[in-house]
């Protein structure tokens, strides 16, 4: 594993532009997860629940 927080708390700074989703605590992906579009320096804001963390959205495969 990296140095890099790839897993973000509510509260948090969105370290970079980008699309951030929900995932649980665990990494596992969830059923209806919150995706939310950020810039850098803004707030992440509070999951659907407290068992859930942000994460950037992985880019599609091509």
């Amino acid at each position: 594993m990296g140095g890099q927080n790839n897993r973000f708390k509510p509260g948090d700074k969105v370290p970079n532009d980008g699309t951030y989703m929900e995932i649980g605590e665990t990494g596992s992906m969830v059923e209806t997860p919150e995706i939310i579009h950020k810039k850098a320096g803004q707030e992440f804001p509070t999951t659907a629940n407290k068992d859930r963390v942000w994460m950037r959205k992985p880019k599609p495969l091509h």
